[in-house]
């Protein structure tokens, strides 16, 4: 049987319930300040198109470039195309996702992979015989 999710003693229906000022107080310090001192009009409409979408069971990703949006109880379920400079990264947002930014799960910097060295590469490859 699969562990029920809780953050903090609560519920994933529990926080949903809750509203938002009792939902910050159980956050960290950085994003209960943020939360507490209000959210922005980007936030606030990222907010009602999150709503919208729960409301009509979308299944298309809300794009947004508002990456330092705090990820609310209301929000797990909902699929979210995040802007990282270059392109969007969707993910599907998780009750484990509670509390972090919508920036931290899409990422500005990809892995430099390297190609394999090649004749002249390095100094003592420069003097190999082609045969």
């Amino acid at each position: 049987m699969p562990k029920k999710f809780t953050y903090r003693g609560y519920t994933l229906e529990e926080l949903q319930k809750m509203p938002l000022e009792k939902v910050a107080e159980l956050l960290p310090s950085r994003q209960r300040r943020s939360l507490l001192r209000g959210l922005t009009p980007e936030e606030k409409k990222l907010l009602e198109k999150i709503r919208e979408y729960k409301e009509k069971k979308m299944e298309s990703p809300i794009k947004t470039h508002c990456r330092d949006m705090i990820i609310l109880p209301e929000m797990v379920g909902v699929k979210v195309a995040v802007h990282n400079g270059k392109e969007f990264t969707v993910f599907e947002i998780l009750p484990e996702m509670i509390g972090h930014r919508l920036g931290e799960f899409s990422q500005t910097r990809k892995k430099v992979t390297h190609g394999t060295p090649g004749i002249g590469a390095t100094r003592s490859s420069m003097f190999i015989p082609l045969k």
